[in-house]
């Protein structure tokens, strides 16, 4: 396995005080159990009970005291009882209601083994009358592959370290580039990932994509309340990534007769799987920062890999010399939603995109970015400074100084003026250092 970048939260994690037990949440197939196994290898004992199986699942479902039940994890997996030494990782937790509430105890009771648990339908199995215990756990979310983590499974260590140290050459820019337009076509599943770093061969993950929306499909009758909505969310799923980083009607979406409500509801169940978000704009400056859901959303999909195979246009995004002649534009707004998602820490106010209020108003920024209780507005464009219009318009109505544009020209810093006078600082972001622009913005607000 590659390395994630989740391992170093694994890592800070183990060591800190008070630790608590670890939830890992995301999509399936996004690299949960590997993740895990590869962090577990720090360990001199690992312990992996997969609730999938009755024979781990009963573990927690007889009728044991905690201490016995301590007893019987490490007698049935014929593990020493070294508790501080040891791992335990708890797969498919969402099988036992009664795993999730004795969750607490080893937070209480034990907390010195090192507890960790996922599911991979975790956040759609679980009913109102099972939750994690308040308080007593952690949480980390684990999205697919960033750019990277890409850099690191296509063993590129040299550009890697350009990007960290954000000083990348002028004869190094179209290397990294052309390996951000790769990662940008297969996208970030694990699986896809490592085969292509092993075969460097496009034409051969084409069954590893389809076996993925299969498995995602086939996970429908899991979730699912009952028989319509099973056809509702095989119909997003189906036509869903044609208008992936779209702004959508929820009433016969997708060229269909389903109301509102029932595409309503079956978004919210697949929103609950990370498969997809649907995005609500900002509509102020200032904050509370809050979504306004009488606007249209941004139908957002968590790997643009997948739906560059879906929309059937990865020979259009393969061809393309430039994001924004691909797909109108789209893949480039997709992929920088994706790697910002990657990228983000704060698990209260997510990345949204921002319209204007006033009634027949045009003016729309792709994303705005929290930042010190103000918003940093993104810009996917490659036209001149002169033409970022809704850009200008909304530098007007913020109190800082400080805008970013991402594109695929090199790095640099742009003094910009509004047509009402006011001057402000316009970094010019290439795609590839879409992880530091938190270092950018704050040396230069």
């Amino acid at each position: 396995m590659f390395d994630r970048l989740a391992l170093k939260a694994l890592e800070k994690w183990s060591l800190s005080t008070g630790r608590k037990p670890l939830v890992i949440r995301g999509a399936r197939q996004v690299g949960k159990t590997s993740l895990v196994k590869e962090f577990a290898k720090k360990f001199p004992h690992f312990i992996h009970l997969n609730l999938d199986f009755d024979e781990h699942r009963k573990i927690f479902e007889n009728d044991l005291s905690f201490e016995e039940l301590i007893d019987a994890i490490f007698f049935l997996s014929k593990m020493p009882k070294e508790i501080k030494s040891t791992i335990l990782f708890i797969d498919e937790i969402q099988n036992s209601g009664k795993a999730i509430q004795l969750l607490r105890y080893f937070y209480e009771k034990a907390p010195d083994l090192h507890v960790i648990a996922a599911g991979s339908l975790l956040e759609t199995t679980l009913n109102r009358k099972i939750s994690f215990p308040v308080g007593r756990v952690e949480y980390l979310f684990l999205t697919p592959v960033s750019f990277l983590e890409f850099l690191s499974a296509m063993n590129e260590k040299e550009m890697l370290d350009m990007v960290y140290q954000r000083n990348v050459p002028v004869y190094a820019h179209d290397s990294i580039n052309k390996l951000f337009f790769r990662y940008a076509l297969v996208g970030g599943m694990p699986e896809i990932v490592q085969r292509l770093s092993e075969t460097n061969d496009l034409a051969n993950l084409q069954s590893i994509y389809q076996s993925l929306i299969l498995s995602y499909k086939d996970d429908v009758e899991k979730y699912a309340p009952n028989a319509n909505s099973v056809n509702y969310i095989r119909h997003i799923l189906t036509t869903g990534f044609f208008f992936a980083g779209q702004r959508i009607k929820l009433e016969g979406f997708g060229s269909s007769n389903y109301r509102s409500r029932e595409i309503g509801e079956s978004f919210q169940l697949l929103e609950k799987t990370m498969l997809l978000r649907l995005v609500y704009p900002l509509t102020q400056t200032q904050p509370p920062f809050s979504p306004n859901r009488r606007k249209l959303p941004r139908l957002q999909w968590f790997d643009i890999g997948l739906v560059n195979f879906m929309a059937n246009i990865q020979t259009e995004v393969f061809m393309a010399k430039n994001f924004s002649d691909s797909w109108r534009g789209l893949t480039a707004e997709i992929i920088v939603g994706q790697e910002l998602k990657a990228y983000w820490k704060n698990l209260l106010i997510e990345p949204a995109f921002w319209v204007r209020e006033e009634k027949n108003a045009t003016s729309e920024i792709d994303f705005v970015l929290p930042y010190n209780n103000t918003l940093i507005p993104i810009e996917v464009k490659s036209g001149k400074t002169g033409k970022l219009k809704s850009l200008h318009i909304f530098m007007d109505l913020v109190p800082h100084h400080t805008a970013i544009r991402v594109w695929a020209n090199p790095f640099s810093i742009e003094e910009a003026i509004t047509p009402t006078g006011k001057k402000f600082k316009l970094i010019n972001l290439p795609f590839y250092l879409l992880s530091q622009w938190e270092y950018f913005v704050g040396a230069n607000n």
